[in-house]
């Protein structure tokens, strides 16, 4: 069987972030119930960001690394998002179109909330194992961003919303899946899922969401649980602290990770909670580096977490790294693979870390009026100008870096510039 997994990867996480302690002390949360968020900062989408713009910005800097006859390979792209624009055109239309891949790329939208990363990933790579076109290349994008809106119609009220805001972000990870699997090798085989329906979470108004913290919570902790069992009864000779060198996990927020960790180290190796504490900084908090700055990107989030391992983690020989991605409704996979040695240093040329710092810092006033900004581009806008200079210090700052933004939208169609 020929090896399959990810052969390059690229976070984007927006041009804007907010400190959330400024909005926190905004919001009046309880300090001991914010701190147990684990979350420091977000990504803030303007009204000239969504979820095409996202996906390309991510995805730009693998495609332009790639010699014509490689980017001709790719014959499959796969965006993953709950965050479409159309209910019947395709992000992926846009996204293929701004990328300049070629026409002999089959192309599709995947949702199914926060697993939906997981899914592209796994029909990716099912794609590479198949051989029928042999040495092609999939490209897969998760693209998510959450636009809050301060008042009006479609809007969540102050209970519904009063930790998701600090916790939600923007952002996107592309990643080439093929035979040449140089930052994650995929163990072939080795999957656990576990899938019902629970009224968890969803986005039942276009613009908005409804969910059931405590129901969410939950739900997660089962399938955690339950998608590993389904991946012991699979896979022999498994045991969760000593088969994986790391853990990636689905980040909501870092606190329910450490929650999730706690609990799988109690019913599957039992241990002082001084001990599972260190076990969770040594295999599982690398993972929350990249998600406490950006904030909750749903299907790119399990992704951001490998990331951050990859960056983060000690990896000088193969390192095996279990993942459990989780999305509400609910579907959820625990799957696996190895990092590679020589996978940090060609990870670090996509400079993520340096990325996320050079963000542009919002004042609360800057982020009131960008959530005011958002009423303007609600899903089903027919007609709209955006604004680019909404706060000038921003454009200054990308101007030149070849960044993609949205135009307008006229008679529905998006259109996008480059910056």
């Amino acid at each position: 069987m020929i090896s399959v997994g990810i052969e390059a990867l690229n976070v984007y996480g927006g041009i804007a972030k907010l400190d959330l302690k400024l909005l926190a002390a905004a919001r009046a949360l309880d300090p001991n119930r914010f701190e147990k968020l684990l979350m420091l900062e977000k990504t803030v989408a303007l009204p000239s960001e969504d979820a095409v713009s996202y996906a390309v910005n991510a995805a730009q800097p693998l495609i332009a690394a790639m010699s014509a006859q490689e980017k001709a390979q790719i014959e499959l792209l796969i965006v993953c998002t709950e965050s479409g624009i159309d209910f019947g055109k395709s992000v992926s239309t846009y996204v293929h179109d701004y990328l300049q891949l070629g026409r002999h790329c089959r192309l599709f939208e995947i949702k199914q909330a926060c697993y939906s990363g997981a899914a592209g990933l796994q029909m990716a790579v099912n794609f590479v194992l198949s051989q029928t076109a042999p040495n092609a290349k999939a490209l897969v994008i998760a693209t998510d961003l959450a636009r809050f809106l301060p008042s009006g119609e479609g809007a969540v009220t102050e209970e519904d919303w009063a930790y998701a805001e600090p916790s939600s972000g923007a952002g996107a990870v592309a990643f080439l899946v093929s035979d040449q699997p140089q930052l994650l090798q995929i163990d072939v085989g080795c999957n656990g899922y576990y899938s019902y329906e629970v009224m968890d979470a969803a986005r039942p108004v276009t613009d908005s969401e409804y969910g059931d913290a405590d129901l969410s919570l939950l739900s997660y902790l089962d399938c955690c649980e339950q998608a590993y069992r389904h991946y012991v009864a699979k896979v022999d000779h498994v045991d969760y602290q000593a088969t994986f060198n790391y853990l990636a996990f689905h980040t909501p927020f870092g606190g329910m990770v450490r929650g999730a960790h706690q609990m799988m180290m109690r019913k599957f190796n039992p241990a002082h909670p001084e001990q599972i504490q260190a076990d969770f900084q040594a295999r599982v908090a690398p993972g929350l580096r990249y998600c406490q700055q950006v904030g909750n990107i749903m299907g790119a989030t399990l992704f951001l977490a490998l990331a951050g391992i990859i960056d983060s983690g000690l990896i000088q020989s193969p390192q095996r790294i279990g993942l459990f991605s989780y999305g509400s409704g609910c579907s959820s996979e625990f799957f696996s693979g190895v990092i590679p040695p020589q996978a940090p240093p060609l990870l670090a040329e996509k400079q993520i870390a340096n990325h996320l710092a050079n963000r542009t810092s919002l004042t609360l006033a800057q982020y009131e009026q960008i959530l005011q900004g958002n009423h303007a581009v609600v899903f089903g806008t027919r007609n709209v100008q955006l604004d680019g200079n909404m706060i000038p210090e921003i454009r200054q700052k990308i101007q030149g870096n070849g960044l993609l933004m949205l135009r307008e939208i006229k008679n529905y169609h998006r259109q996008y510039e480059w910056v």
